[in-house]
C-alpha cells in the first residue's frame, strides 16, 4: 500500500569507527518483522565473527508506530538498541530498520561512549539516506464519451491523477487513481461533466 509519510528509498551501509571499535550501520526499507528478521539474519551472515549485531526498527505511521522493536545483542540494556530508536524516532521516518554491526577494538566504551556510538552510527546512515513519500490513493472507475476523454486528461495531468488503464466499446471505461486528498476533487470534477464514477471506499 502506498504511504503519505517518509520511508527509507532503498538500503544504505556507513562504517564508524570509536575507540577502534567498528560500527558497521545498515538501513533497510521494511513492512513486516519477517522482513526484519531476514535482514537482521543476513547482517549475522555477512559478519560472522562480530561481537555484536544490534538493531530496532518501527513500521507504521512515524509518531504512531503500529509496531517497533530493539535488540541490544550483548551490549549492556539499553545502550544499543534505544539509541538506535530514538534516532530513527527524531528521523522522523516510518517502515525503517537499522542494524548496527559491532567490532569490538579493545578499548571499552563504557554505557555513555557505546550510547553515543551507537547513535551515531545509526544518525550516520539515516542522515544520508534518501526517503520516499507515496501519497495514498484511490481508485475511481468512469464510464464517459469519447468526447469526454481529453478533459479526464487534462484533469488528471493537473492533479495527481493516473489513468491506470482504459477501454474503448460503444463508450470508454477508465480506471483512474488519485491521492486520497483529491477524491472530493475528482468527484466534483465528474459531476460538473456529469461523467459516470465511482469511486472506491
Amino acid at each position: 500500500m502506498s504511504k503519505d509519510y517518509p520511508v527509507p528509498s532503498g538500503y544504505l551501509e556507513r562504517e564508524t569507527e570509536v575507540k577502534k571499535s567498528r560500527f558497521i550501520a545498515r538501513v533497510y526499507p521494511v513492512c513486516s518483522r519477517d522482513e526484519v528478521r531476514e535482514h537482521v539474519a543476513r547482517a549475522h551472515q555477512d559478519y560472522p565473527d562480530a561481537r555484536h549485531v544490534c538493531w530496532a526498527y518501527q513500521i507504521g505511521r512515524p509518531g504512531s508506530a503500529a509496531e517497533a522493536a530493539m535488540n541490544d545483542d550483548g551490549e549492556p540494556s539499553g545502550t544499543a538498541g534505544k539509541p538506535i530508536l530514538n534516532v530513527i524516532q527524531h528521523k522522523d521516518m516510518g517502515d525503517v530498520l537499522v542494524i548496527v554491526v559491532r567490532y569490538f577494538g579493545g578499548i571499552k566504551l563504557g554505557a555513555g561512549g557505546l550510547v553515543r556510538a551507537y547513535a551515531g552510527a545509526a544518525e550516520s546512515v539515516l542522515s544520508e539516506v534518501g526517503r520516499t513519500i507515496q501519497q495514498i490513493r484511490v481508485q475511481a472507475e468512469v464510464v464517459l464519451g469519447f468526447a469526454d476523454e481529453q478533459p479526464l486528461r487534462h484533469w488528471c495531468e493537473g492533479h495527481e491523477g493516473h489513468i491506470e488503464s482504459i477501454q474503448y466499446s460503444n463508450r470508454v471505461n477508465a480506471l483512474v487513481s488519485v491521492p486520497e486528498a483529491r477524491a472530493t476533487e475528482f468527484a466534483a470534477f465528474c459531476d460538473a461533466q456529469k461523467l459516470d464514477y465511482r469511486l472506491e471506499t
